[in-house]
């Protein structure tokens, strides 16, 4: 047997890099998601980035390898399309639909579904899921 087959990428032992979109950002969320041993990126921390474009959101998160977890449904999708047409990779995206921004308890369990689903950061390349409220209910 190989050598290389008994050695297991660091990324694999830790938890999925995710990166927070501002409206989705919040105590609750972070310290849920960190508690379970995920490394959390919150755009409400990060002022120099506020406004920032959807594209550029996107960008960001392939180039950090960080899955987006975002409420913004109505732009999202058809950036997506835009990016699998012209080849560009993501890291993964997390759509939060049907929630209200303030149902935090909600997300969090929506976003724990699908992370345990896909426990692996390689699991969310070009991969894009929705969190629905039926999902996380």
């Amino acid at each position: 047997m190989p050598w290389f087959s008994f050695w297991t990428s660091p990324l694999s032992t830790l938890g999925v890099r995710l990166i927070l979109d501002a409206h989705v950002s919040g105590p609750i969320l972070d310290r849920r998601l960190t508690g379970d041993g995920h490394d959390i990126r919150a755009l409400d921390q990060e002022p120099d980035l506020e406004g920032l474009a959807d594209e550029s959101l996107l960008a960001l998160g392939a180039a950090d390898e960080r899955v987006l977890i975002t409420f913004n449904i109505a732009d999202f999708p058809g950036l997506l399309r835009e990016w699998a047409g012209a080849g560009r990779p993501h890291a993964g995206v997390i759509l939060v639909y049907g929630i209200d921004h303030g149902e935090f308890e909600l997300v969090v369990r929506g976003v724990e579904r699908w992370l345990a689903l896909y426990p692996e950061q390689q699991d969310w390349i070009e991969r894009s899921i929705v969190v629905s409220r039926a999902f996380a209910a």
